[in-house]
């Protein structure tokens, strides 16, 4: 009897895993997704339209001022300097859909804004807190060119070297299409030692100028920069099919500059924040496994988990999760299975999880 009951569970636990993945893609899915597919041009060249579904245009009267990008129905996230001369939110209004500045697209809606957030740390560009909740006065409606980027949780990372993308309008002439360009992340000590290589009129007071809320990105021979992006715009990552709001464009020296990569506010540090003001909105955080088989003597729980890949090690779209909610109970079920499927008979369950793909 073992072997039917064996088989039962070790499908089952197989089995969850897939049906959180199916649940996830539907319901991320409504919030927050990819691009609408377009081949990437490496080198700040124009974005195909509608390729950056969540790219807003800040505007002061008639004037873009500064990127954003949406991140719920009624809010935007962009750079706390945008609005150092003044934040009055009914001076400025928020265009989505934009592709060209100068030649307004039928898909284009502009939203006036209610409210704007500056985090209170901030005190002047290049200052830590340099971001900036936008909240809109009507909610807007998703399609197929207008739609919010994921968010990352406090606790995700994003590794030094991993390419990533930018965009905004920058400083163009006409029509003014957007531009995207990729560029690598680097790490904030190895950002600082560039900082401190040489010297620009421009550059900031002090050394270290790097603080842990921001990012760099870009190369050290000066060939990429955020320069073709907009202040406030958006530093986004492909996380296995889903696109990651990484940061915030704040400084940089000059344009593309050797040894001065951009500058941005990451997002991770500022989750807590951002939830406080949306309370609905999801945030992506890292799957963790529940135990982690070491090389020198794996558990019988770490093997017969390893064997059946039913915990993920590593944040992928499938294996993200989302605070609270049903997926918490899928976890808890499936963690709840390995333990109730533990019993003596374990060598006829690790056969039989070695036929599961070949059933699947």
């Amino acid at each position: 009897m073992w072997g039917i009951r064996g088989l039962s569970c070790l499908l089952a636990i197989r089995l969850l895993p897939l049906l959180e993945g199916e649940w996830l893609a539907g319901h991320l899915g409504n919030t927050c997704e990819q691009p609408k597919g377009s081949p990437r041009i490496v080198g700040g060249n124009d974005a195909k339209n509608g390729s950056w579904p969540w790219q807003v245009s800040i505007r002061e009267g008639s004037n873009h001022v500064c990127g954003g990008s949406l991140i719920a129905e009624s809010w935007v996230v962009s750079a706390a300097h945008c609005f150092d001369g003044h934040y009055r939110a009914s001076a400025y209004h928020v265009n989505l859909g934009e592709y060209q500045l100068l030649n307004p697209s039928e898909r284009l809606v502009s939203f006036p804004i209610k409210e704007i957030y500056r985090h209170p740390s901030y005190t002047d560009i290049g200052s830590s807190g340099d971001i900036a909740l936008v909240e809109l006065e009507t909610p807007v409606n998703f399609n197929s060119v207008i739609h919010p980027i994921c968010l990352p949780a406090s606790s995700v990372e994003f590794p030094a070297g991993m390419e990533c993308w930018v965009t905004g309008w920058g400083s163009l002439t006409a029509p003014k299409t957007l531009q995207e360009v990729q560029v690598p992340l680097i790490d904030r000590d190895t950002c600082n030692s560039l900082f401190n290589t040489g010297s620009y009129p421009d550059d900031p007071q002090g050394i270290d100028p790097i603080k842990q809320d921001m990012i760099c990105a870009g190369y050290p021979q000066g060939e990429k920069d955020a320069c073709q992006g907009d202040s406030g715009g958006p530093l986004v990552c492909e996380w296995d099919s889903a696109w990651l709001l990484a940061g915030v464009v704040s400084w940089g020296v000059e344009c593309a500059r050797p040894n001065r990569p951009g500058v941005y506010i990451l997002l991770p540090p500022y989750a807590d924040w951002i939830q406080g003001y949306i309370p609905t909105v999801p945030f992506i955080v890292h799957s963790m496994s529940v135990m982690q088989p070491n090389s020198a003597g794996a558990s019988p729980l770490g093997a017969l988990r390893n064997i059946l890949g039913a915990s993920p090690t590593h944040t992928t779209l499938k294996q993200a999760k989302r605070i609270g909610g049903p997926l918490g109970l899928l976890r808890a079920l499936n963690h709840c299975l390995v333990c109730l499927c533990l019993v003596p008979a374990l060598p006829a369950m690790l056969l039989l999880a070695a036929a599961v793909p070949m059933i699947l």
